[in-house]
């Protein structure tokens, strides 16, 4: 049997996406001792009692210390103190990534913190849930999902090919982007049906009023749908926003434009238009489903 990969993986936050990283690691047998370290004494004893890790407290420079691959798990606004907090722990060649749903602003905020002897590779593991906290990993989550490495002009090539055999190891599909791209690619994605979703939920309680317990109690899919995005990490999707605001609001500007081409499609009883949008949509949906990504 071969030795783990890495020899000590140190998690800088412990909640769904940490959680899930230290399981599917032990899962696969990638590290020799997972350790981690969040800001709160009881969620770290949380992590302890359900055995996420070998470790968990809240001395985020302590657990980097030995540590061959540290992963950043803090919302994307966090990124840049953490990066700063750890910077003189880190051991000559340690990988330093991180898993924040926005490459520019956090590679803008953590490197200028990092030594030069550690290996910055950015990722993004395009997976979650809307639950939160350290009971809400699970080993499964990453399996067939893909994960985005952005790693930096000059990075050597291999602590950039060990990360992606990690991700690997965890059961994700793997990808190279440019940061500029993914955060392109993710404000239409990811961040602005999120942004949809806290809006459409928030419209239907504005609107509810006295009938707040009937729209809950009909709601129908498409809307459960809704509430179970606008369920999500309320400090996660404000830090993603605040940090990809010209490419949301790049996406947002030809959303609005589209649905102000569906609102006069309905005014003037244009039902071709509809039909002509809902087949291709319908066939985008399909196409995924063929790719596995449904």
């Amino acid at each position: 049997m071969s030795a783990p990969a890495f020899r000590r993986l140190a998690l800088i936050g412990i909640g769904l996406i940490g959680g899930s990283i230290a399981l599917a690691a032990r899962r696969a047998g990638i590290a020799a001792e997972i350790v981690a370290a969040t800001r709160s004494a009881e969620t770290a004893a949380t992590a302890m009692r359900l055995k996420l890790v070998d470790r968990c407290d809240t001395d985020v420079a302590g657990v980097c210390a030995g540590a061959d691959l540290v992963i950043v798990c803090t919302p994307v606004g966090a990124c840049g103190e953490t990066a700063r907090l750890i910077a003189p722990s880190l051991q000559p060649g340690c990988i330093v990534s991180d898993v924040g749903s926005v490459k520019q602003a956090v590679i803008r905020d953590m490197a200028p913190h990092l030594p030069a002897h550690v290996h910055f590779v950015p990722a993004h593991p395009v997976a979650g849930t809307e639950n939160s906290g350290p009971e809400a990993g699970f080993a499964e989550l990453f399996d067939g999902r893909w994960c985005i490495l952005t790693p930096l002009p000059g990075t050597p090539v291999e602590p950039v090919d060990r990360l992606e055999a990690f991700w690997k190891a965890l059961g994700s599909h793997v990808e190279r982007l440019d940061a500029a791209d993914h955060d392109r690619i993710l404000a239409i994605t990811s961040h602005l049906p999120h942004l949809i979703a806290y809006t459409i939920v928030g419209t239907a309680d504005d609107l509810g009023g006295h009938l707040n317990s009937e729209v809950l109690r009909f709601a129908a899919g498409g809307f459960r749908d809704f509430t179970r995005i606008a369920a999500s990490d309320p400090t996660m999707w404000r830090d993603v926003f605040m940090n990809n605001r010209e490419a949301v609001l790049e996406v947002l500007q030809r959303f609005q434009e589209d649905l102000f081409y569906l609102q006069r499609a309905i005014r003037w009883g244009e039902g071709d238009k509809l039909f002509d949008l809902f087949t291709r949509t319908r066939d985008i949906r399909r196409a995924l489903i063929h790719l596995k990504q449904a």
